[in-house]
């Protein structure tokens, strides 16, 4: 067995529910919006203000990727606050957000949820896991490449339709990053595809909404982080959906770090996901 393989090959899932754990305990810790709004002075890699939670809640995460690497395996761990942290090196990425939805955890609306995908290479396409709590709902959505999808342990059904009213528009569709000046730059293709907008203010929440065909897609307005979107992206192809990056290429071609790179935008067919990701942006 390669190094890789190895690390591929580790208790993924009992490591990110182990994590789920360790951020209940951070968040019980800061139970209020005063004491979640606090930020420790410092910008994360990805070039937001780094709130406490978030430095705890990365902490926790990072234990489990402690024990893993002490257990013989070996990957390159990609956090929104610290970057890059180089545990042995090989192929296997494991991409983190501790807190999606960081605004909504500090003014305590749902959802907020930790991400973790593990890659066996550079790009989207190259996740072979993917995991997503989300603290508001409580709900657990996971995915394994070729496995299928699953919520609180029953899997997705891939033949989940989306929906669309008399005048052929999707009755809901998940919006994020949504700035009022992003959205009138993008008003006219929104009006034109949707009757309904959602703005949950997790991307991989929202994902996973279109997983389970609650949404019948989404887009973001600007370009993402894969840490916002790598589970959850997988989440929603292993449920029967479909993901793009446009902008990058081929449909998956986005990178594995830090930096935002291209919008994401999922959806329940091929057909639908061509039409939202033709969406003008700012």
């Amino acid at each position: 067995m390669t190094l890789s393989e190895s690390a591929l090959g580790a208790d993924w899932i009992g490591a990110c529910r182990d994590a789920v754990a360790g951020l209940h305990t951070v968040l019980a810790e800061a139970p209020a919006s005063r004491e979640r709004v606090v930020e420790t002075g410092t910008r994360g890699e990805g070039g937001d203000h780094t709130l406490v939670i978030d430095r705890d809640a990365e902490r926790a995460v990072f234990a489990q990727l402690d024990a893993l690497h002490s257990a013989g395996h070996r990957f390159t761990a990609v956090s929104e606050e610290r970057g890059e942290v180089d545990y042995g090196g090989g192929a296997v990425r494991v991409v983190i957000d501790p807190i999606d939805g960081s605004l909504n955890a500090k003014r305590l609306m749902g959802h907020y949820a930790l991400s973790i995908a593990v890659a066996d290479g550079p790009t989207m396409a190259d996740v072979a896991f993917g995991f997503v709590h989300d603290f508001g709902s409580g709900e657990e959505w996971s995915a394994t490449r070729g496995g299928g999808a699953w919520l609180d342990g029953v899997r997705l059904d891939p033949a989940l339709p989306e929906r669309r009213g008399r005048d052929g528009k999707l009755e809901l569709l998940g919006v994020e990053q949504a700035d009022p000046q992003w959205i009138a730059a993008s008003l006219d293709g929104l009006t034109t595809s949707a009757r309904r907008l959602r703005v949950v203010g997790a991307i991989a929440v929202s994902l996973c909404q279109v997983a389970a065909a609650r949404l019948d897609g989404m887009v973001t307005l600007r370009r993402c982080r894969a840490v916002d979107a790598a589970a959850g992206q997988l989440i929603v192809r292993e449920a029967g959906g479909f993901v793009a990056f446009p902008g990058v290429g081929d449909p998956l071609a986005a990178p594995l770090d830090v930096a935002p790179h291209a919008p994401v935008v999922a959806a329940r067919t091929a057909a639908t996901l061509a039409q939202l990701a033709g969406i003008p942006r700012a």
